[in-house]
C-alpha cells in the first residue's frame, strides 16, 4: 500500500525517486505540493516517515529485495509512477535492469497480459538508455 506522501505525488504526477521514510526535511525534498501537505500536517508526516522506517525494519528482507517488493507493489497497483520511481531508486541503489524487469514478467499470471506488458513498458521508460 501506498503512503499518503506517494499518492499525493502519483496524482499529481509529481513521483520522482522519492520515499517518505527516507527524507529529513519534507519541505525541501518533496515536490511543492506534497512538501506543503507535509509542512502543513508535520504530525501526520512524522507518523508517516515512522511508519516506513518501522516496516523496513521488521523483517530479515535486504535492501534489494525490499526494492523488488516495492516495485512489484507499484506493478500490482498500476501506478506508473511509483513504478517509474522504484525503478530509478533501483537503478541507484545498483540492481540490473533485467531484474527489475523481471518484476513485470513475474506479474503476468498474477495480474494478467495487458497490465504487466504495461507495466514493462514503465520500466523501459527509465532503463531504455542503459540496455
Amino acid at each position: 500500500m501506498l503512503g499518503l506522501v506517494e499518492v499525493l505525488l502519483y496524482e499529481a504526477g509529481e513521483a520522482e525517486s522519492i520515499m517518505g521514510d527516507e527524507l529529513d526535511d519534507p519541505s525541501e525534498e518533496l515536490p511543492s505540493a506534497a512538501g506543503e501537505i507535509a509542512s502543513e500536517y508535520p504530525d501526520v508526516w512524522e507518523a508517516y516517515a515512522t511508519l516506513g522506517e518501522a516496516a523496513s525494519g521488521a523483517g530479515p528482507l535486504d535492501d534489494e529485495t525490499k526494492r523488488l517488493v516495492k516495485l512489484a507493489l507499484a506493478i500490482g497497483s498500476q501506478s506508473e509512477g511509483a513504478v517509474h520511481s522504484h525503478v530509478r531508486r533501483g537503478l541507484d541503489e545498483g540492481i540490473p535492469p533485467e531484474t527489475l524487469k523481471h518484476a513485470a514478467v513475474l506479474a503476468i499470471p498474477t495480474i494478467g497480459w495487458p497490465k504487466a506488458v504495461a507495466a514493462l513498458t514503465w520500466i523501459e521508460d527509465i532503463t531504455a538508455d542503459i540496455d
